[in-house]
């Protein structure tokens, strides 16, 4: 599949990927594969400033797949995202991958394998069994005892990777063997990778924005509607940023202040780790809204996007 051309438009959380890479679509008359953990979730939409896409002004995918208390892997969205890849390749149109979840991204564009793992195995209830009664440092020492050098690679807070790294000890795999493929690139498709970055003075403060937004436009009681859904029960959507705040909110544990606060500087550390991540990639091509306009950064992918394709494609910016 390497023949097969794709632009990924990728950027730290409130930096305008969406609007952006909603233009570009119309541009090229392309459509827009979201690559984002947490948006695959029905019912989480504010939390993840989610676009509909009966409000989507292009074809928009990946979004809305499963139900908050089910776990949605990266191995399934690597599948369910190259099949959206490849359908709108087949129907001429240009694909765009937009979204910040750096793992995901990878997933798709570069040739990754993952083990499969069992969202309901007996092993993941027994794993999880041991920090609810012991906690999860007890979780971290068997992992330790079993792979030292898997276990210096996470944190023992990290519960839910911890677990996957035992999970993969059982299936014959070192997270620590596996961490180290990573690292090398192998593509699956030939991928143009634009990344959005601004000062980050300017990127908190839409941060501080986004937040309030979210919690002015109901972002508390669409926790508590995913509670009753039970959102509780999935090792990945109940740890989203914003929806875990919340439900410690909901529990008690939180004044609503304390909350928003901690949304806020959560979302500002998860910026700061996207960035780190896209930049360990050589390939992207960054484009500094302090130093370029919307329109001209069109423009420019739009001509990059012809000068290195075959299709006729359509630059009616």
């Amino acid at each position: 599949m390497m023949g097969q051309r794709v632009i990924c438009i990728v950027g730290p959380t409130a930096s305008g990927k969406t609007a952006f890479s909603e233009q570009l679509a119309i541009a090229l008359k392309g459509e827009i594969v979201s690559v984002d953990a947490m948006q695959v979730y029905r019912g989480m939409d504010i939390g993840t400033a989610k676009t509909r896409k009966e409000e989507s002004p292009c074809p928009l995918h990946m979004i809305d797949l499963v139900s908050v208390h089910e776990d949605y892997s990266v191995a399934c969205f690597q599948r369910d995202a190259r099949a959206c890849v490849d359908e709108i390749a087949q129907r001429g149109s240009v694909p765009i991958l937009c979204g910040g979840t750096g793992l995901y991204l990878d997933a798709v564009i570069d040739e990754m394998s993952f083990p499969t793992g069992s969202n309901r195995s007996a092993a993941r209830a027994r794993y999880e069994k041991i920090v609810q009664d012991e906690g999860p440092l007890a979780l971290h020492r068997l992992l330790d005892g079993r792979d030292h050098q898997s276990a210096a690679l996470i944190h023992p807070n990290n519960v839910r990777r911890v677990v996957r790294a035992l999970e993969m000890l059982d299936e014959g795999v070192s997270y620590a063997e596996h961490h180290k493929g990573l690292k090398s690139r192998l593509p699956h498709y030939d991928a143009r990778i634009w990344g959005i970055n601004m000062p980050r003075e300017q990127l908190y403060s839409r941060i501080e924005e986004r937040v309030e937004a979210m919690f002015a436009n109901g972002l508390v009681d669409e926790v508590a509607r995913l509670d009753a859904q039970g959102i509780r029960e999935s090792q990945t959507a109940r740890q989203a940023i914003g929806y875990k705040e919340v439900l410690a909110y909901l529990d008690g544990d939180l004044t609503l202040e304390e909350t928003v606060q901690a949304v806020m500087r959560n979302t500002k550390r998860y910026a700061k780790r996207q960035l780190s991540w896209l930049r360990r990639d050589g390939r992207v091509q960054w484009i500094s809204v302090s130093q370029i306009d919307q329109g001209e950064a069109l423009e420019m992918i739009c001509r990059d996007w012809s000068n290195n394709s075959d299709a006729n494609v359509s630059h009616a910016i």
